[in-house]
């Protein structure tokens, strides 16, 4: 029958052969979503290769890597009131969108609901998953799970109003952690992020990528969300946390000075988030220092 509530956008970057198994699975799913694949200016031929194997499908060849902000292209695409972020090594399971569509239409104040992450081959649990459903995160009774303070984006569906209101992925983070800014920034606008343990997203994680570059990126894009949303207190701590607990070595340092040349940028669009949140969120500093699925590598 298909469910027409829940569109879905796929992200990729110089990995044909993956993107066209992912959307082959999309295209199984029974909820018959309408996808819009973004290639951030792959130049291996992934766009064409999609077109001329999925006809059905909207896509979108940049001419430049956007990183996520691809993702806000792709929703601005779609007329489904909730989209589905997939990237591409991840794919749902059967039954799940429509599940989310489910929640999203019960609660009208939840902006995203996160899913089960499954590792394959293997078939485990990601690590990540257990800290998704023990989060300490304090949330209104009406939560359909567990209430979070971030989210991992290719394993979300999301309100699209609620993703456009609070102005989708920042272009200044590009790619790595960039859920952290916009979780803090919808829930400071009054909506609601949680856990549904009935939904599972697939990953099977690439080969090819660079792990080097992600951590540099990643150190950036913490120490940035860090100074753009906490309080000075908290963001010190964090700052003297990240520092001590990152790799001692060129990557980090390098991802430090990346930071650091945002300053001006930084200060002119520094808005700590409302005392409130922060005295939710700030259970997680602790959950984040102890975690292992959480770590800086590559």
């Amino acid at each position: 029958m298909g469910d027409s509530r829940v569109g879905v956008v796929v992200i990729t970057w110089e990995r044909r052969d993956e993107a066209l198994a992912c959307v082959e699975r999309l295209l199984e799913l029974p909820e018959q979503p309408h996808v819009v694949l973004v290639d951030n200016g792959s130049t291996d031929g992934t766009a064409d290769a999609v077109r001329d194997r999925f006809p059905t499908i909207e896509v979108v060849a940049l001419s430049e890597n956007l990183g996520a902000v691809g993702r806000n292209i792709g929703v601005r695409l779609l007329r489904t009131p909730y989209v589905a972020f997939c990237d591409d090594d991840t794919w749902w399971g059967p039954g799940s969108l429509a599940a989310a569509a489910d929640a999203l239409d019960a609660c009208p104040g939840l902006a995203l609901v996160n899913a089960r992450i499954v590792v394959e081959p293997s078939g485990v649990e990601d690590p990540i998953v257990a800290e998704l459903r023990d989060s300490p995160v304090p949330g209104p009774d009406w939560l359909p799970g567990p209430a979070l303070g971030s989210f991992l984006a290719g394993a979300s569906v999301l309100r699209r109003d609620a993703f456009e209101q609070a102005g989708g992925f920042s272009e200044r983070l590009w790619l790595g952690g960039e859920e952290e800014l916009l979780a803090t920034d919808l829930l400071s606008a009054g909506w609601e992020i949680c856990y549904l343990e009935e939904l599972t997203v697939h990953h099977r994680a690439s080969l090819l990528r660079d792990a080097t570059h992600r951590r540099r990126v990643g150190v950036r894009n913490t120490l940035w969300f860090t100074w753009l949303r906490r309080p000075l207190g908290p963001a010190l701590r964090r700052t003297l946390f990240l520092a001590g607990s990152v790799p001692r070595d060129r990557t980090s340092l390098l991802g430090a000075w990346d930071a650091a040349r945002g300053i001006g940028w930084l200060l002119a669009n520094r808005r700590p988030r409302p005392a409130e949140v922060e005295a939710r969120l700030s259970v997680l500093d602790e959950t984040q220092r102890r975690s292992t699925a959480r770590r800086y590598v590559g």
